[in-house]
């Protein structure tokens, strides 16, 4: 059975005016191919202008879906500027092209953007089955993979960044940082084309979620996030299939002609500012004022620049500088036989083009960053009979493959002019030994293998959308025990496990999904007895949980307040913390080595908190600490736990199994549930009870529980499924 792929983009590959025409570009010619055997393809996406009547916005449907395979997503005009000139590239692009000063955010256009990627899940959800492969792209569109995945988990959904990614220091800049980053990790595959890119967004998703990752793989809420580098490629057969033509060799010789005695150094490229054409002028300049005025005649200058984002003041500007600035040169170093710089803002034709990359002997591709540049690729293409050289910016993703090219520095004009002079004087020889396995890479790693790379590996994922809970045999014994009439108890610890884990332990206070269960778990007091675990001190969960009748056990089980009981009783009157002082002694220096982190010293325990430090720095000094305590007091009663995001030195005679083991003394109970979240809860898991339920939140592996559920708000639907609905008939959750 042929397998559809839904391939989402903020541009549908048509232009839709009088006539629909199809438009080309470098992911219409990767995707051509897909629609084979294996798959059927949709194209869903904007279809570039506002169609407000009712009648042609249907016959533009019909015409899009019968002829082209398209879906539109149809936008007003102030939508689409919302999203696609102002949140998108105003706010998102400055920022993923290290530019923050060409930054700027509007509440509006986020706006804006959230309810455009809102219409785009709509008609995706509208045409997709089970099953199906969506792959969205770009940045235009980085909410919708989660989304989708929350409306039907069983796509399999994939998402492609064609731009970069930048460091964290940057991405952190944008003041809707998490809920980006959250939208990629809806995704089952993303994409990026050098594993740097791919290691930022890593870096960004630990320091703005807290969330660690494995090197090709990010566990989020009991979803997995697949990652991968795909470098895009060139429709190889159609520049392979031009150079053969006699169309090309014709305008070949024309260019020949028209510049006869002239040797041509070419520049291609969307007038953007972050190609940096101002920084190239910049190289340009001084490149000429080192040559003679005769030595200037033989060398010219070609800038294609290609219009866009012509209603961005920002673009606008940069033309406006490019041109007086070409001007200039022009005017400074014109002689009465030759104008250095020949500049056109417009397109060329395809054959132009081939003809101008094959007659150019330098190409000149110096963005200050780019997430590929496939004009480096063109190119080297386009280099079968006389190769030139490519001068290429180390900064272009194309740089960590077409490392045979002249890699410059774009920030240093001297560098450049310095590759340019290399360039010209380079031997015949010296260019073919560069050129030939540059495109003999070019040309077999094209943009079709490029997509049948990404689409195999995302239609290897599984989904598994209808595979039991984890803990779904726990809920069932929870509910049949009630059912029942029978008696419970739930020991249920609070950080990481009723509630999130927050940077400032501080903001923690039950929120209203934890209310919710917290009201649930109350009102059936008769047959439940509910006791709140923590590390907190009694203070902090009486704080957090007043007006509940609840068993509270604190400091990790050093103080223990029974159900219904308003007096705490410590079950650490013979222990002894004389060993607090050395302690202390040993954890200031980490704390003054370890900016954002701090030492709470509790009555029972000494903990250091490094949740607020940098994540990969804190992580490194915990493990000395722990590593350094461990083997301080490995002939002492006292035990070191290197739990989430904490180092915490306490009597090995206090934990939270003995608490609650405390807590069930003369009391008979038909079934006990303990719920935690880290290694100070495992103590609860290793209890040799008959009756016990023990349920890990988050990862599992290596932990003592029986069941496991990947997030705290999965530990509350499970316990409101029990708790509200103990027939187990499953009802809808608010949590």
């Amino acid at each position: 059975m042929r397998q559809t792929i839904i391939n989402v983009s903020n541009r549908l590959p048509v232009t839709v005016g009088e006539q629909i025409k199809r438009s080309s570009g470098g992911l219409v010619a990767a995707l051509e191919g897909m629609g084979d055997e294996r798959f059927d393809l949709k194209w869903l996406g904007w279809p570039g202008g506002e169609v407000p009547d009712p009648a042609r916005r249907a016959e533009v449907e019909r015409t899009l879906e019968s002829e082209f395979g398209c879906v539109p997503v149809f936008l007003t005009r102030e939508e689409a500027d919302g999203h696609y000139e102002g949140f998108s590239n105003t706010s998102v692009w400055p920022l993923l092209h290290y530019l923050p000063t060409m930054f700027r955010y509007e509440t509006p256009w986020w706006d804006h953007y959230r309810n455009v990627n809102g219409k785009f899940a709509d008609k995706v959800l509208s045409i997709a089955r089970d099953g199906d492969l969506v792959w969205v792209h770009d940045y235009q569109l980085m909410l919708l993979p989660a989304m989708l995945k929350e409306a039907k988990p069983s796509l399999r959904i994939g998402f492609f960044l064609h731009t970069p990614f930048p460091s964290y220091e940057v991405f952190r800049c944008h003041p809707k940082r998490e809920e980006l980053v959250l939208g990629l990790l809806g995704a089952d595959q993303i994409g990026f084309h050098t594993f740097g890119y791919l290691r930022h967004f890593r870096s960004s998703v630990l320091r703005l979620l807290g969330v660690d990752s494995e090197v090709t793989r990010i566990r989020h809420h009991g979803h997995t996030a697949r990652l991968g580098v795909y470098p895009i490629g060139i429709n190889a057969p159609r520049f392979a299939e031009e150079l053969d033509k006699p169309e090309y060799r014709q305008k070949v010789e024309h260019f020949r002609d028209v510049y006869r005695g002239k040797r041509l150094i070419l520049s291609v490229e969307r007038l953007d500012y972050t190609k940096g054409l101002l920084r190239r002028l910049d190289a340009i300049d001084l490149f000429l004022s080192e040559r003679a005025p005769d030595e200037r005649d033989t060398i010219k200058f070609i800038f294609i620049s290609i219009p866009s984002r012509e209603g961005v003041d920002e673009y606008r500007v940069l033309r406006e500088d490019v041109e007086a600035r070409i001007g200039r040169l022009n005017g400074k170093y014109a002689t009465l036989n030759n104008s250095p710089i020949h500049f056109i803002h417009g397109s060329v034709t395809f054959t132009d083009l081939c003809a101008l990359y094959g007659s150019a002997a330098v190409g000149m591709v110096t963005p200050l960053v780019d997430g590929m540049n496939l004009v480096a690729k063109e190119y080297v293409a386009c280099q079968r009979d006389d190769p030139g050289v490519l001068v290429l910016s180390e900064f272009a993703g194309a740089a960590e493959e077409l490392f045979h090219a002249l890699l410059v520095n774009p920030y240093d004009p001297g560098t450049m002019a310095a590759a340019m002079r290399e360039a010209l004087a380079m031997p015949p020889e010296e260019r073919r030994r560069r050129m030939a396995p540059m495109r003999e890479h070019v040309m077999r790693l094209d943009a079709a293998r490029w997509a049948k790379s990404f689409i195999d590996d995302l239609a290897s994922r599984s989904v598994a959308p209808e595979q039991a809970h984890p803990a779904e045999e726990a809920s069932r014994r929870l509910q049949d025990a009630l059912s029942a009439g029978r008696r419970v108890a739930l020991f249920l610890d609070y950080d990481g496990t009723l509630r999130e884990i927050e940077r400032d332990p501080a903001a923690a206070t039950p929120n209203a999904a934890v209310r919710a269960v917290l009201d649930a778990l109350a009102r059936r007091k008769q047959d439940v007895d509910v006791t709140i675990i923590s590390g907190r001190t009694p203070q902090d969960l009486e704080s957090f949980l007043r007006g509940y009748d609840f068993g509270l056990i604190a400091e990790h089980g050093a103080v223990v307040r029974r159900p219904g009981h308003p007096e705490w009783e410590r079950a650490d009157t013979n222990v002894s913390y004389a060993w607090k002082g050395d302690i202390l002694n040993v954890l200031r220096p980490y704390q003054e080595s370890t900016p954002g982190s701090f030492i709470e010293d509790k009555r029972t325990s000494l903990v250091w908190h490094y949740r607020r430090a940098d994540p990969e720095f804190g992580e490194w000094k915990a493990k000395q600490l722990a590593t350094d305590l461990s083997a301080m007091l490995s002939n002492e009663p006292i035990n070191v736990r290197h739990g989430k995001k904490i180092v915490e030195v306490t009597a090995s005679h206090v934990n939270k199994g003995a608490a609650v083991m405390r807590c069930l003394e003369g009391r008979q109970y038909d079934l006990v549930l303990v719920a935690g979240d880290d290694t100070t809860d495992e103590s609860m898991f290793r209890l040799d009870l008959r009756n016990l339920i023990s349920v890990r939140v988050g990862d599992a592996e290596d932990s003592h529980a029986t069941y496991s559920v990947p997030s705290p708000r999965e530990m509350r639907r499970f316990l409101e499924k029990a708790i509200r609905h103990p027939t187990g008939v499953p009802q809808p959750s608010s949590g």
